[in-house]
């Protein structure tokens, strides 16, 4: 690994770090880290040598273009939880601008660790917060409520429920996602 590579990929952990830490104090990811991040990652595409990836086994960049696809995945991803109001506009832009360091193949890889580790979060939180039980209320009723549109013909949206148990600093759960799927990616766990 060169010592460039090790510059940008310690770039993204401190605006991963720095990500999770506003979204732990304030539940909010500031646009300008954001960018900023969006923008480091464009650099490395840029001015890295051809490679596979910056956490390939041979790093190095996959071009601005992949890079580009690798933020479209990312927001893709995401978006229907923003559409569904379960993730704020800040978490859908985080794991958008993990994307550009990515490219688009790892992003499913980064999205589903990203929500296992957000699952694991949640029931985490739900326990600390001794709110298990009205969460599992909560699944219930919004399961059964979509179940009940869906079967009597109105459009599959997901309520609301009366009571909730606080928002998650989802920034921690797409770190940790990103870290395990770089882990996987770099052959750590053989």
């Amino acid at each position: 690994m060169s010592a460039l590579d090790l510059l940008f990929m310690a770039s993204l952990v401190t605006v991963l770090g720095v990500a999770v830490v506003s979204d732990l104090r304030t539940r909010r990811i500031p646009n300008v880290l954001v960018a900023t991040g969006i923008a480091l990652g464009f650099l490395f595409q840029i001015l890295a040598p051809e490679g596979y990836g910056l956490f390939a086994r041979w790093s190095g960049s996959i071009g601005p273009l992949q890079g580009l696809y690798g933020l479209l995945a990312g927001l893709a991803l995401f978006m229907p939880f923003y559409v569904l109001r379960t993730f704020g506009a800040g978490d859908v832009k985080l794991l958008g601008m993990v994307g550009v360091w990515f490219g688009p193949r790892p992003m499913i890889g980064v999205f589903l660790l990203s929500m296992l580790a957000g699952g694991v979060l949640a029931l985490v939180v739900a326990l600390w917060n001794r709110s298990l039980r009205q969460a599992l209320s909560n699944i219930r009723f919004m399961v059964t409520d979509v179940v009940v549109r869906v079967t009597s013909g109105g459009g599959p949206q997901v309520p609301t429920p009366a009571r909730t148990s606080g928002r998650l600093p989802y920034a921690l759960a797409i770190a940790v996602g990103t870290s395990l799927e770089v882990a996987l990616l770099k052959g750590w766990w053989h």
